[in-house]
This record gives C-alpha cells, sequence and structure tokens, in this order.
C-alpha cells in the first residue's frame, strides 16, 4: 500500500513598521520577522525606506542567514521598513521571488510584501503580457505590484481598490512609498493581519507574537477589505467596497500560527487546548498516557489529557535546531528530517498504550514514521489522534496542498489509514469540534480543505 506524504506546505509572514521617533525601522522589522520565522525559512527580506529612497535587502534562507556575517540591518536606514519570511506558494523557490519586491515608477520608489495566493493570476498576467508588460518572476506579488503602481498616481487608496476590484485570492500586503506605510487584509480576511502600537512604534504584522517581539501593544486585527494607511498624522482606515463573507484560514489555528497569538480574537493556545478536550470525548480509547508531537501538537495533547483523565507526558524530544520538516522544499528532505527532528523517550514510552497528538494527518507519510519511532521506542500500543478533521481538498489561497490524489483521508477510510501508518486506531476531532474549539462562528472560516466548500471560485486553469 501506498504510504502518502505528509505535511502542509507553509504561506509567508509579513511585517510592516513606522517609527514616529524616526528612528530606523528595519531593526525592529527584523525582531518581529523573527517571530515570524515559523511561517517561512526559504527567504527573508526587508526593505527600509528614507525619505521616500528604498532600500531593499532579501536573500535565501533562515532570516538571521540573510543578515549575517556583517551583512545586518545596520544599512538599511529610514524611519519606515517592512519585510517578509517566505515559503514558495506561488512561484518557485527562487532568489527572484523572495520579497519584498520594490519597483521605480515614474520617479516613485515602491516596496510590497505579500502573503497569500491570488487565484486568478494566470488570467491577469495573460492580459497584461499581451499588452506588451513583461514580467521578471513567477510570483503573483510582482502582479500584485504592478497593478498597484498602474494607478498611484490617483492617490494610494484608489491604486489598492482597483487592484482588489481585479485580484481574487487570498492577501495581507505590507507596502511602502513616499512617506507612508500601508496594510491591506483581502475582502474575506482569509489571510490574517493586525496592528501593534506603543509610544514610538506603528506596527502592522501576521501575528500578535510579532508585536510582543518589539514590546509593541495589540491594538486590533486588520479587518477584511480594510485599507491601513501610516503616515506623520497617524493612522487612517479606508475600507474596499465588497459583499464579501468574513473566511479566515481555519487551518491557522490548527497549525500554521505560534501558539502565544490571538487572531481575530481568538487565542491560537486556546483553541488547540480545547480542540484536544473535544477531541478526548470523541474519540476516547484506553490508554496509559498522552503524548504530543512537538511543537503544534502539545497544547492538544494537553487539552486530551485533562479531559480524558490519562496522564500526560512528554514521549519526543524535539531539536530545536531543525526547521520545521513541511517547510523542507523537497519530500526527501522532509523524509529525512523527521528521523534527525523528533528522538523518543524510551523511558517514557517502553511498556505503555500510548495516545499520541498531531495537528493533523496530511499525507500520511510523517505519521507512519512517528508511530515507528514510538513503537521502536518499546510502546505496546499506538493511538494516533490528529486535532484537525481529515484532510480531503487542496487549498488555493496560499497554502500550497497536494492535489486530492495524495490526501490519505480522500482515498482512505479510518482503518485503512490505521494500517498504512501502522497505528492501532486512528482518530480524527470532527469539524464541528474543531469549530467549537475555537469559540467562533463557523460561517466566519474558510474550512474548505475540511468540506471543499471554497468561498472565492476557482479558475479551471490555476
Amino acid at each position: 500500500m501506498e504510504i502518502f506524504m505528509d505535511k502542509f506546505h507553509e504561506e509567508c509572514g509579513v511585517v510592516g513598521i513606522y517609527k514616529k521617533d524616526k528612528k530606523d525601522a528595519a531593526k525592529f522589522a527584523y525582531y518581529c520577522l523573527f517571530a515570524l520565522q515559523h511561517r517561512g525559512q526559504e527567504s527573508a527580506g526587508i526593505a527600509a525606506n528614507e525619505d521616500g529612497v528604498i532600500n531593499n535587502k532579501k536573500g535565501m534562507g533562515l532570516l538571521s542567514e540573510v543578515f549575517s556575517n556583517g551583512n545586518g540591518v545596520d544599512c538599511l536606514k529610514g524611519h519606515i521598513a517592512i519585510g517578509q519570511v517566505r515559503y514558495t506558494t506561488a512561484g518557485g523557490s527562487n532568489i527572484k521571488n523572495a520579497q519584498p519586491f520594490d519597483v521605480l515608477y515614474k520617479g516613485m520608489q515602491i516596496a510590497l510584501a505579500h502573503n497569500g495566493n491570488i487565484v486568478n493570476v494566470k488570467n491577469i498576467k495573460g492580459i497584461l503580457e499581451d499588452s506588451g508588460v513583461v514580467f521578471n518572476t513567477t510570483s503573483d506579488t510582482e502582479l500584485i505590484l504592478n497593478l498597484f503602481a498602474r494607478n498611484i498616481k490617483y492617490g494610494e487608496v484608489f491604486a489598492i481598490k482597483e487592484l482588489c476590484q481585479l485580484i481574487s485570492g487570498s492577501y495581507a500586503l505590507t507596502i511602502t512609498l513616499g512617506n507612508k506605510l500601508i496594510g491591506v487584509r483581502d475582502v474575506n480576511g482569509l489571510r490574517p493581519l493586525c496592528i501593534g502600537e506603543n509610544s514610538r512604534t506603528y506596527v502592522i504584522a501576521s501575528e500578535s507574537c510579532a508585536l510582543d517581539a518589539i514590546g509593541a501593544n495589540f491594538v486590533r486585527d486588520v479587518e477584511p477589505g480594510e485599507i491601513v494607511i501610516i503616515d506623520e498624522d497617524g493612522l487612517h482606515s479606508y475600507k474596499i467596497d465588497s459583499s464579501a463573507e468574513r473566511k479566515m484560514c481555519l487551518f491557522e489555528y490548527v497549525y500554521f500560527a505560534r501558539p502565544d497569538s490571538i487572531i481575530d480574537g481568538i487565542s491560537v493556545y486556546k483553541s488547540r487546548y480545547n480542540a484536544g478536550k473535544i477531541m478526548a470525548r470523541e474519540n476516547p480509547t484506553d490508554a496509559d498516557i498522552v503524548i504530543g508531537v512537538p511543537d503544534s501538537g502539545i497544547p492538544a495533547a494537553i487539552g486530551y489529557a485533562k479531559e480524558s483523565g490519562i496522564g500526560y507526558g512528554i514521549g519526543l524530544i524535539k531539536n530545536k535546531y531543525i526547521g520545521r520538516t513541511f517547510i523542507q522544499p523537497s519530500q526527501k528532505m522532509r523524509e529525512e528530517g523527521v528521523a534527525i527532528k523528533l528522538n523518543p523517550l524510551r523511558d517514557v514510552l517502553e511498556g505503555k498504550r500510548v495516545i499520541i497528538i498531531d495537528d493533523s494527518i496530511v499525507r500520511g507519510t510523517t505519521s507512519q514514521k512517528l508511530v515507528k519511532i514510538i513503537r521502536d521506542a518499546g510502546a505496546k500500543e499506538v493511538h494516533l489522534r490528529s486535532a484537525s478533521p481529515p484532510v480531503i481538498s487542496g487549498c488555493y489561497y496560499g497554502v500550497d496542498t497536494p492535489s486530492k490524489e495524495h490526501l490519505i483521508a480522500a482515498n482512505l477510510s479510518i482503518a485503512e489509514i490505521a494500517q498504512a501508518v501502522g497505528a492501532d486506531s486512528v482518530g480524527y476531532i470532527s469539524l464541528a469540534g474543531l469549530i467549537e474549539a475555537t469559540g467562533g462562528n463557523g460561517c466566519d472560516f474558510c474550512r474548505a480543505c475540511f468540506d471543499e466548500k471554497y468561498p472565492i471560485t476557482i479558475p479551471h486553469n490555476i
């Protein structure tokens, strides 16, 4: 039987800094991006704006690798900065596609960073290319920047509104030009974006944990379809005309976001903890110990143990110097990464009936290796539980999921999945249970990977 590959690929993390005290902003962008490194490990970059003159530095690798060996942020001058840590979801893993992107348009420099995915990019790009526009990258972000620049002579708000009328998909943007910092969130709110502030700084970032990194206070989330412009007169808000429904990505709470973040008013940690408690009620089993897969499976494991009355233990030790397994650009690297990333505690597992909680089961390869690691450590039984419902469909909004034929839950029954990964049993939280865990309204989430109900029409040629 084929064992499917596992995990979701990640999206990106973006940040924008405006220093009210006119001090250099790049180092603050660096610290925020460091807090967002979990959202992308393939490339990183920061563009600093000094009175409209933009200096952009970016490269492949971790943030600390791009800004190392004397190539730090000190050379990036200006009281405004934007940045991104990237994982490839659209375009290739190539330095040309590293962000932020910047252009010179009629004497004006513009820099832009993007988290998300534009689903109708091929259609728009084809029209522009037919009119003579030349693209230098394979990233949809270049298209966004091109469309924004086309109408900038009419003002930033008009240019963004026109842009958003044309593009369809997910986007959280940070933009700088002139003496302004701009943040934009897509009309459905698929990708997260929030605002922070202290006496010296404004911050726009993908997650609230980035605000904590520089001592900024959380102000609020950017609303779906909102344009935020920050300049010397403070923060200004504008609304994109749209009847679109709020559809925040539900998988942010399962896996993407850091547990210490709050997104759209929902604590990521609390939602994962609650998911574990609900899963214990929905998928009970007799066992001696509950363990979690570090790091995103641990809150759910603690919740499961609390609700079930089974003791919680640390059964897997994570090598903290290994990046997230799924983030590796090749499947072979991902598979090899599991063995060096996690090591079992034999003293804890030997002779025990073990319940192992993971955040999700997508393709199955990671799950198979986890079960084997635990069995090899002497576990008597291994019961695998997933803190997300079965993933039965791909995502087109910035999460690089595989096609349906490679999703294990779309092709096998629960019993067959257990056999495929080598577990004594497998169980998933229900979709209703996951929504209950967030405390949110089910209508407010995009859960297409779980129920195939896409909030935005997907073009046939995507």
